[in-house]
């Protein structure tokens, strides 16, 4: 197994820890601060597999696979857990249908032998959701911040809304004819 891959498996591994520190009270006010550089960590595995994959040619069907599945298994725990408390179910339902209408596009595409590549507008969803989770995890109590945290939450909605609309319009054929 590749490095890429290790990477990607740490990250899996470490959801369950970021959970337990966002949910369960470990150490009292310090969990937040745990939770957080569990997340920062594993947010940074991400960055890294892909660059250390494609720059040493180390791209595998088992990465192509679980990268992305671990990315949005990242995501959506850390939204799952921070519903109620600063985030809306509303969103995190958009957000997280969005993750399986473009998982079940993948999935369809590959069967056929079409591979879709991540598109920008995925990257910077990506990166405006990741944003808004360490936010909202940091929750300092200034209007400023605050105001900042919404700016990415919209932000984060708005992303996802065109990242999706994105990849119907460029993959239309993979639900027109199931990419043939």
């Amino acid at each position: 197994m590749n490095l890429p891959n290790k990477l990607t498996i740490l990250r899996v591994i470490l959801i369950p820890f970021f959970v337990v520190f966002m949910l369960v009270k470990v150490f009292g006010e310090p969990d937040k601060y745990v939770a957080l550089t569990i997340f920062v960590i594993a947010s940074l595995t991400d960055m890294l597999d892909g660059k250390i994959a494609r720059k040493y040619n180390l791209v595998t069907n088992f990465g192509k696979f679980m990268d992305p599945m671990a990315d949005k298994l990242l995501v959506c725990s850390a939204m799952i857990c921070l519903i109620g408390d600063k985030l809306s179910s509303w969103i995190v339902i958009i957000i997280i249908s969005r993750e399986l209408i473009i998982s079940g596009f993948r999935l369809v595409a590959s069967d056929n032998g079409v591979v879709i590549a991540a598109s920008w507008w995925g990257k910077y969803k990506t990166v405006s959701q990741m944003t808004m989770i360490i936010l909202l995890i940091l929750d300092w109590n200034f209007v400023w911040f605050q105001v900042l945290e919404y700016i990415f939450i919209y932000l984060a909605l708005v992303l996802t809304v065109i990242s999706l609309v994105d990849y119907i319009v460029k993959n239309k054929e993979v639900i027109s004819d199931g990419g043939k």
